[in-house]
């Protein structure tokens, strides 16, 4: 059994948004029981990723580690033309990903304790993100 669906993250600009709810609910009605979730962001300025969930600081610490290596205004930057945070958001974007493959038990994704899905917002301003997720597997 395979299910697709789609749905968007409006994001306010820079920063971690958690979509895990959104996710579980895809998987809870998908019927799958034992298989794999996919999940797939549409944007080259934006990423996924798993992340620690109990404690925002370790959120804000990626943040503040990705703008040290990926600043904004970099004057080495050729692609300038969508303003001074769109390079260094497609940097921080390959450095991080924009899919991850999750195991499905239970008919949910078997996350960690304290683990949850977030879609990284890496431009300044708000944007509305795809994000499509395939579940497959058993039901």
């Amino acid at each position: 059994m395979v299910i697709q669906k789609t749905f968007t993250v409006t994001t306010r600009g820079r920063g971690t948004h958690e979509i895990t709810a959104a996710v579980q609910d895809i998987v809870a009605d998908s019927g799958v029981t034992t298989g794999l979730c996919h999940v797939f962001l549409h944007h080259t300025s934006a990423s996924l990723m798993l992340c620690e969930n109990a404690d925002p600081d370790v959120r804000a610490d990626l943040e503040t580690f990705m703008a040290r290596i990926a600043p904004d205004n970099d004057p080495d930057y050729v692609h300038t033309a969508e303003g001074p945070d769109d390079m260094p958001a497609h940097v921080r974007s390959v450095l991080t990903g924009n899919d991850l493959t999750l195991p499905v038990s239970n008919g949910r994704c078997d996350l960690g304790t304290w683990q949850g899905i977030y879609a990284w917002e890496h431009r300044s301003a708000p944007h509305r993100r795809r994000v499509t997720v395939t579940v497959l597997g058993s039901g």
